[in-house]
């Protein structure tokens, strides 16, 4: 990486990068500043700097030439932004996610309306009621999408077999190894594609709605979600992470569970039913973190093994 790449990337985002593209996203990275300032030119963009980045892109906040506030973001997978900007446009009626501005499908480039102040959930750090990530799936499940875009868009059970694949590699080579027994996931993984089967309540999902994923959107938006994996399925698989974050308790995960599960039209035994399919996913998550002292990651086991 090169001194001028430094400001948009940190240490943290190129080994995210590297993580899932492969080497070849450290030569990326080192095109990324001429790429850049490549499209600012083009599309009269001003780059403010670095935003909250994911694993499959760098995100820099941005104004255009009428100093609106905006996102830009670039990916070493030029298809992967261009499907997100497709499918991000299939919900912009909701309000439940950005406005797409441009997109660049040879460069990978993909321009969108800035939210809020740009913090995640996640960053923020506290559990948001219940109603109002209820608001948020609901919004996003109840836009009407035609025909021939929903047949686009891949069944869950395909989602599903390539987290719990992704997260068997990573329990495999990291510290989770010592702490999460295989049988835990590969127990979910039946438990998870028995009730992907089932096909209850299909509707368009948004396919990773976690709190890294979610954005504070204030008062007159609520919350914002952004970066799908879109996919058809049970309209209880876009809650699952709810009940779960940064509880301590089994009794935390069910009563979050009794308020979310009305809110999107599913019962709350079939909200918890993905809940315990996926904790083993989750545990991966903590173990690795150096989190497997924490009464959430016990909590996770415990939910794991029911």
């Amino acid at each position: 990486m090169n001194d001028v790449t430094m400001p948009l990337v940190d240490s943290d985002q190129r080994d995210r990068l590297v993580d899932r593209f492969g080497h070849g996203a450290l030569d990326w990275l080192e095109r990324l500043p001429a790429l850049v300032d490549e499209i600012a030119r083009e599309w009269g963009l001003t780059i403010d700097g670095p935003a909250e980045h994911g694993r499959t892109s760098v995100v820099l906040r941005c104004r255009g030439s009428d100093d609106v506030p905006a996102i830009l973001k670039v990916s070493p997978d030029p298809g992967l932004l261009s499907s997100e900007a497709r499918v991000l446009r299939l919900w912009e009626n909701s309000r439940r996610v950005p406005e797409v501005w441009g997109v660049d499908p040879d460069r990978g480039a993909v321009l969108m309306e800035a939210i809020g102040q740009g913090h995640t959930v996640a960053s923020i750090g506290e559990v948001p009621p219940m109603e109002e990530v209820g608001a948020l799936i609901n919004g996003l499940h109840s836009v009407d999408i035609p025909c021939h875009e929903a047949g686009e868009l891949h069944p869950l059970l395909t989602r599903i077999n390539f987290l719990f694949e992704l997260w068997e590699h990573r329990r495999a080579e990291g510290a989770a190894a010592a702490h999460v027994h295989p049988a835990l996931l590969h127990r979910g993984h039946a438990h998870a594609r028995e009730l992907a089967h089932r096909g209850e309540d299909t509707v368009p999902l948004h396919g990773d709605l976690h709190p890294g994923n979610v954005l504070d959107g204030g008062q007159q938006r609520g919350l914002v979600a952004v970066d799908p994996r879109a996919c058809m399925g049970d309209a209880a698989a876009d809650g699952l992470e709810w009940p779960l974050w940064r509880a301590t308790t089994l009794a935390e995960v069910e009563h979050r569970a009794a308020v979310l599960a009305p809110l999107i039209g599913v019962s709350a035994d079939r909200l918890l039913a993905w809940c315990r399919a996926c904790a083993p996913l989750f545990a991966v998550a903590w173990a690795n973190l150096g989190r497997s002292d924490t009464a959430e990651f016990t909590m996770l086991l415990e939910m794991s093994s029911r």
